[in-house]
């Protein structure tokens, strides 16, 4: 289990004077939230935490971006992801408490406010975890997306930027603002491409070279496949235990068209060639079936690479390279 600090006391004290307030008789909506705090900013939304007033919490509030307010696409997109977030009701999401607008009739909706580190910065400091720690993440991650694909969602932007590992052993899967949803009779809703989205959002760093997000996209999703499905996230995930395994992204380059060309077309080396730890090999066979370019040579299901996780891997160890 990871640990990490315990949330602020101001965020978490209970006291009288807080359970026992009066409630208002007449309850004004746009008096609810104080006490707003920017937390984070993503390529179009912003998450700020603030005060519930009627209930005494810290909340996680998100919005969009002031210049991204009026357009009806993102205004659809932040509601889809509210929407996703709140039905999607499992212990390795974010529960969502409320989906309104502000009195400007700009969307917003509101989370549960947690607390702890996202994976890519436990990576950063990989050296002070072992990889039972750091697999036992991927296994919860892997249960949010079995109850997400059984219930008809794929998330479409699993990276290390959207795992969380809270305070109390905790995992979240966050952020399923790109999430794909069906029609009952199968069909896919019209939209703006989303991977062309995710690609334009990533961080750029220097001249010109990309970080993020497109390692760990699928072939399929680079290429903007209509038939896209579950399996992007599996490929995503394998993207993923890569990194933890061998410290390095199964796609490699300097420039983002670099990036996209190589998750196309070049095959990884094994995680046990690049890297002088030692590497279980049922975990790097998982991982290279997962990254396989064809969907269909990888894993069918989530369950799949779930009962592969659970395996007792940490006797069965490559060897050195």
């Amino acid at each position: 289990m990871l640990n990490f600090p315990e949330p602020p006391k101001s965020y978490s004290s209970v006291f009288l004077e807080e359970t026992d307030k009066p409630l208002p008789k007449k309850i004004d909506p746009r008096m609810r939230y104080a006490f707003f705090s920017t937390i984070a900013k993503g390529g179009k939304s912003l998450i700020k935490s603030c005060k519930d007033l009627h209930l005494s919490r810290f909340i996680c509030y998100k919005t969009l971006k002031p210049e991204f307010a009026d357009n009806e696409v993102e205004q659809k997109r932040l509601i889809r992801e509210a929407r996703v977030t709140s039905m999607l009701q499992h212990p390795n999401t974010v529960p969502t408490y409320e989906l309104s607008r502000d009195g400007k009739g700009y969307p917003y909706f509101t989370m549960k406010l947690v607390h702890g580190y996202t994976l890519r910065e436990i990576l950063d400091y990989r050296e002070r975890y072992d990889l039972t720690q750091l697999m036992e993440v991927v296994l919860q991650v892997a249960f949010a997306l079995e109850y997400a694909h059984t219930h008809g969602v794929a998330h479409r932007d699993i990276k290390p930027e959207n795992i969380l590992a809270g305070p109390y052993g905790e995992v979240l899967l966050l952020d399923w603002g790109l999430a794909k949803v069906w029609n009952p009779d199968g069909t896919a809703a019209l939209e703006v491409a989303a991977a062309d989205s995710a690609i334009k959002d990533l961080s750029m760093t220097g001249a010109g070279k990309a970080q993020g997000t497109a390692h760990y996209m699928s072939p399929e999703q680079i290429n903007l496949d209509p038939s896209i499905d579950h399996r992007t996230d599996i490929f995503s995930l394998g993207a993923v235990m890569y990194e933890i395994l061998c410290g390095q992204t199964p796609a490699k380059g300097e420039k983002l068209h670099q990036v996209l060309d190589s998750v196309k077309n070049d095959q990884p080396p094994a995680p046990s060639s690049v890297t002088t730890q030692r590497v279980p090999r049922v975990l790097e066979e998982l991982t290279m079936r997962c990254l396989e370019k064809n969907p269909r040579d990888r894993f069918d299901s989530m369950s799949e690479i779930i009962l592969q996780l659970q395996q007792e891997w940490r006797w069965d160890l490559a060897p050195d390279s």
